[in-house]
């Protein structure tokens, strides 16, 4: 199961893929200047993370407005991600947990996801600018969304 709120959230630094080639995303970037919004999905280019990823991009305001910066990771390539980002108009940070650890740090992998192999479990996450976890939810099955209501309250209350 996630790891529980009040944690100090396992810092990490992944790769994403963007215009100007490969870059790399660190949740300590983040520290003291915002908080931050993870969101664990199982694969890109499927259905239900599809829709999750396109509706982040589509209300990323509401996270903004909260002093948030929204961090999607999967198990996925960056270039797969980016040809996924591209397709689909998902503007939010795409961050590539290839090797698993990150995943294995929030305690949301997912051992054998559908008979294809490990994935991530769909989950998420507030860190607040200090770097302590104010939110965690891993949804009962990666075909279900977390509950983005209780994420911006929890937002709310850090702003």
């Amino acid at each position: 199961m996630a790891i529980p709120t009040g944690s100090k959230a396992p810092e990490f630094t992944l790769k994403t893929k963007t215009a100007e080639g490969l870059q790399d995303i660190k949740l300590a970037d983040n520290f003291g200047h915002r908080n931050t919004v993870l969101l664990f999905f199982p694969l890109a280019f499927t259905g239900v993370c599809t829709k999750e990823m396109c509706d982040i991009s589509g209300g990323i305001k509401a996270y903004t407005d909260l002093n948030a910066q929204v961090i999607a990771i999967s198990v996925d390539s960056p270039f797969a991600q980016e040809a996924w980002a591209q397709k689909e108009n998902i503007t939010i940070p795409l961050a590539s947990d290839l090797n698993k650890e990150v995943a294995k740090a929030y305690d949301v992998l997912l051992p054998d996801l559908v008979g294809i192999g490990a994935a991530s479990a769909r989950a998420a996450f507030v860190v607040d600018r200090e770097g302590v976890v104010r939110y965690s939810e891993q949804t009962p099955t990666p075909l279900e969304l977390p509950s983005f209501e209780l994420i911006k309250a929890t937002l709310a209350q850090l702003h």
